[in-house]
């Protein structure tokens, strides 16, 4: 039995059953993937697979219980290489983020040129997903941090490290009537209006909607997307109220107006999720230091190892995390 094995039977799993696809992905050819699960099989005494003809129609009990224990034995195999490499201090290799539009657009990119400064071998690739795709392909393993936001709760998936706190905006072009009111719009000018925010907040049980409904109020979302960039667009275009995270709004918005969301509409807190069992490389845990200064990389390393229980410091505001990635 090899790594090589348990690797390709994981492969076919993770492929649904396709043998070619599998193949595809661990670079392999189809011939060679078969032979080598066969002389698993045979090693093993038993079928891993149901097959009908030349294709696999299912796993066998056993099957399922061998995969399960496949995974194991490979994720182990992986944090023995990545602390190997740590050991080596190695400065080479690759760094995988799953995050918002807003946070890759408008967070991220100072912290990864830091990153980039100290780790020029190090390639950085970005993901943009909604926060619960972007906890998906976490626990998938096709990343190896997660940067989310809620409104205060904790993410349950993985080690969550809060970074920092951000209010929400609400935006509108100038001469607009909210604006010639002469005064901030409190929830019930906020249901007067179309708004255009967030996907997530159509979502019930979202803190938008929540914020709305303690005040015996429904908003009326007039168009949601992913990207703060397009919010501002349509903002501009006339189509509603803008509600989006002040990170997304600048100087350089010249022609809109904002101010902070009125207080039903909860602070939302920043996190960086991270891998339970699993070891990340140096450089991965120098981003979260970078994005989550008040935080000691001694005491980040050893909850991750799991010698000590989270007891993380309160995250600072936006405003004063801005001032220290950006120096």
């Amino acid at each position: 039995m090899t790594l090589t094995q348990l690797r390709y039977l994981v492969a076919i799993a993770d492929a649904e059953l396709t043998i070619t696809l599998a193949a595809t992905r661990v670079h392999a050819t189809q011939p060679g993937l078969s032979k080598q699960l066969k002389q698993l099989e045979d090693e093993l005494g038993f079928l891993l697979f149901v097959r009908r003809g030349r294709s696999l129609e299912s796993v066998t009990p056993a099957g399922v219980e061998v995969i399960t224990r496949a995974r194991a034995v490979l994720a182990e195999a992986n944090n023995i290489r990545t602390y190997a490499a740590n050991q080596r201090r190695e400065s080479q290799g690759q760094l995988v983020l799953t995050t918002t539009h807003t946070q890759a657009r408008f967070v991220l990119p100072p912290a990864v040129a830091r990153i980039k400064q100290a780790y020029p071998q190090v390639s950085v690739h970005l993901q943009q997903a909604a926060e619960s795709d972007a906890l998906d392909l976490l626990s998938q393993g096709d990343a190896d941090i997660a940067i989310i936001s809620t409104a205060g709760s904790e993410p349950s998936a993985g080690i969550a490290v809060p970074l920092y706190r951000w209010r929400r905006l609400v935006l509108v072009p100038k001469g607009h009537p909210l604006e010639r009111s002469g005064r901030a719009p409190d929830l019930a000018a906020l249901a007067s209006q179309p708004l255009v925010s967030y996907e997530s907040s159509t979502r019930i049980g979202s803190s938008l909607q929540r914020a709305f409904a303690g005040a015996g109020l429904t908003p009326q979302i007039a168009l949601t997307a992913l990207d703060a960039d397009l919010i501002k667009t349509y903002v501009r275009s006339g189509l509603g109220v803008g509600l989006l995270a002040e990170m997304a709004v600048s100087a350089a918005d010249h022609d809109l107006r904002a101010w902070v969301a009125p207080q039903p509409i909860a602070e939302c807190i920043a996190w960086a999720v991270l891998p339970r069992d699993r070891v990340l490389r140096d450089y991965a845990l120098e981003l979260v230091h970078v994005l989550a200064p008040q935080i000691d990389p001694r005491d980040l390393r050893r909850v991750l190892d799991g010698n000590q229980a989270p007891a993380w410091p309160q995250p600072p505001s936006w405003e004063s995390l801005t001032q220290t990635i950006t120096s």
